[in-house]
């Protein structure tokens, strides 16, 4: 096998390498910007608030509990 044989089979190589390694990149970035997608959905269906039942006694106001839902609600608009 000559130089420019082995030159030119590691140049197919490196480029057949590279173009694996970017496809990969590529199915990785729309897989993650698609749940990403999904999961915000999701959030934005699910109930944030907190039902009564279930809010903390340990000397929290409803009045609190009510203003951070709020502020909570706003920040994920």
């Amino acid at each position: 096998m000559t130089i420019a044989e082995m030159l030119g089979q590691s140049g197919i190589l490196t480029i057949l390498g590279m173009a694996v390694v970017f496809g990969f990149l590529t199915i990785m970035v729309f897989c993650v910007s698609t749940m990403g997608k999904l999961f915000q959905a999701r959030e934005a269906a699910a109930a944030v608030a907190v039902p009564v039942s279930q809010a903390p006694a340990a000397g929290i106001a409803l009045a609190t509990i009510a203003a951070i839902t709020a502020a909570v609600l706003e920040y994920r608009k």
